[in-house]
């Protein structure tokens, strides 16, 4: 028998301003790496805040392993999703590399609690996934705002959840470091939250907000967005994401297969 969904929003509205953001939104996430992309202003960051409990919808309701999400305790929603915000935050600038992936096991350790050794491989592991490793004895401070990014999806995924929400996570990175996160999302989504895989291992959910659509076209499923509704969900093979995604950039993109691989070119006639 098939499991349900790891994450799903029904009927979710959001007004920020006065203005509708989100517009009656119904989506379900599985195991496996899901790009949510739409131009700007579709909503995409606004519904990866709410699937992450930082936001409170209008009406309708987020689930987390088929139990609302707002029932969890803090803590415990914090053990079961894992987030990297858009903008890199200032928190730790003068803590240590090693410091601040750290933070990513306080829903593990209590603010007052000391890591154990299990803590301390889950961030070095952490920190080799995201090729941070090398400066982990440095300040966040001085590193650059690519590699500041890449500390910060450490810490993200030094959580360990079940599952992982990364808005914009290749912010700042240069073109191989995206290669390799996207490489990592799709590990990620085949293997369980400490990276084990086979079938005894549950499999992440991983969603990211992406506005690369070359890198997008490599995630098992995609989510089309746009004016706060959901236009399109399928795997990156089928021909109405295909369709949905030149017809909310206006036509501006089509989508190509070259080798084994689909891709994103302007459309400049």
């Amino acid at each position: 028998m098939k499991a349900g969904p790891t994450l799903s929003a029904t009927d979710v509205h959001v007004e920020l301003g006065g203005r509708a953001v989100l517009c009656g939104v119904r989506v379900a996430f599985e195991p496996g790496w899901t790009a949510l992309v739409g131009p700007n202003g579709a909503g995409k960051s606004t519904l990866l805040r709410v699937l992450a409990g930082l936001l409170q919808p209008r009406c309708g309701q987020v689930s987390l392993f088929g139990q609302a999400l707002n029932h969890y305790p803090a803590t415990e929603r914090a053990r079961q999703i894992a987030w990297l915000a858009q903008q890199a935050d200032d928190a730790g600038g003068e803590l240590s590399v090693f410091d601040v992936v750290m933070l990513g096991r306080l829903p593990h350790v209590g603010l007052f609690g000391t890591p154990t050794l299990a803590d301390r491989v889950a961030v070095q592991e952490a920190m080799a996934q995201t090729e941070c490793l090398a400066w982990q004895h440095r300040p966040l401070a001085e590193l650059s705002g690519g590699e500041r990014q890449r500390v910060l999806l450490a810490r993200a995924l030094a959580v360990r959840a079940p599952v992982v929400l990364l808005d914009e996570p290749t912010t700042h990175l240069d073109p191989p470091h995206q290669v390799a996160l996207v490489r990592l999302m799709r590990l990620m989504g085949q293997s369980g939250p400490s990276g084990q895989s086979g079938k005894s291992a549950p499999r992440t959910t991983v969603l990211s907000v992406l506005h690369e659509l070359p890198l997008a076209l490599a995630a098992d499923r995609l989510v089309v967005m746009a004016e706060g509704r959901i236009q399109a969900v399928g795997s990156r093979d089928d021909p109405q994401v295909h369709a949905a995604l030149r017809d909310v950039f206006g036509g501006a993109v089509r989508i190509e297969r070259i080798g084994t691989q689909w891709t994103a070119l302007p459309e400049v006639g």
